[in-house]
């Protein structure tokens, strides 16, 4: 549990002022480059010179996971991992490799206050899963414990999961799964590891529990690791009647065995 000394409450009007400050600069300045200062023509948008520097996902991929491929495929070529071990969801895309740029993007995101790039990020989200948008009954984003809610201020996937539906015109869940139990960082941990550590710890909020059966459900997140947290919900989901789960990411990792044939 936490205690008093676990959050630095002296940091609230400084962070409250760097919220109110880029409020006053982004009506005064022109918009700027999500990764860096370079002038675009857009909010929410990236300058030539960073875009390169984001590897952004495109075919060919696992048409179940989305895992990239690292040379040309034929066409619904399943990768090794879903083969040995069909994941509990029914198709994931990400909109980037966490690496690089991407990286940087996301960390700015949801470690450095930067709410503001939601909506350009969300705008990602959308080209990249236009499918899996369309196909959906509602979106979802992946839950936070109120204890990491409470010192994180706000659920990066839940601002996702927001900005998205706006754009798409698509319902938005928000608090269809919780997390009731705490757990610990996944960060360092094996896929077996966070498995066991996640069992039990998501689950979906008792009033949804008969609203789901025949629905189609699009799970938002920011990275896809080892699929394990993605994987616990789509679980809960599927217990309560969903009919089909989709995953959508901004970011996943990809280890040079999964980009491999």
């Amino acid at each position: 549990m936490l205690n008093a000394s676990s959050h630095d409450w002296s940091l609230f009007p400084l962070r409250a002022a760097r919220r109110a400050w880029r409020g006053v600069a982004d009506s005064l300045l022109p918009p700027q480059c999500m990764l860096c200062t370079a002038t675009v023509d857009e909010p929410g948008r990236l300058c030539s010179a960073c875009w390169p520097e984001v590897g952004f996902i495109a075919e060919p991929c696992c048409p179940t996971c989305g895992t990239p491929y690292a040379v040309p495929v034929p066409t619904g070529l399943v990768c090794g991992a879903c083969l040995k071990e069909t994941p509990p969801f029914d198709r994931a895309r990400a909109v980037f490799t966490y690496a690089g740029g991407g990286r940087d993007l996301v960390l700015r995101f949801k470690r450095a206050d930067r709410t503001d790039l939601a909506p350009g990020l969300a705008a990602m989200l959308l080209a990249a899963g236009t499918e899996l948008v369309r196909d959906c009954d509602a979106i979802v984003p992946v839950p936070l414990h109120r204890w990491r809610l409470w010192r994180r201020r706000f659920n990066q996937s839940a601002l996702l999961a927001r900005e998205l539906g706006r754009l798409s015109d698509r319902p938005v869940w928000l608090d269809l799964l919780e997390r009731p139990k705490p757990t610990r960082s996944l960060g360092r941990l094996s896929r077996v590891e966070r498995r066991r550590v996640l069992a039990g710890a998501i689950r979906v909020a008792e009033r949804w529990q008969e609203e789901l059966a025949g629905k189609r459900l699009l799970l938002v997140d920011d990275v896809l690791t080892t699929g394990a947290t993605v994987g616990a919900c789509s679980r809960a989901l599927r217990r309560n009647g969903a009919a089909a789960v989709t995953v959508l990411t901004l970011a996943r990792v990809v280890r040079a065995e999964q980009g491999a044939i």
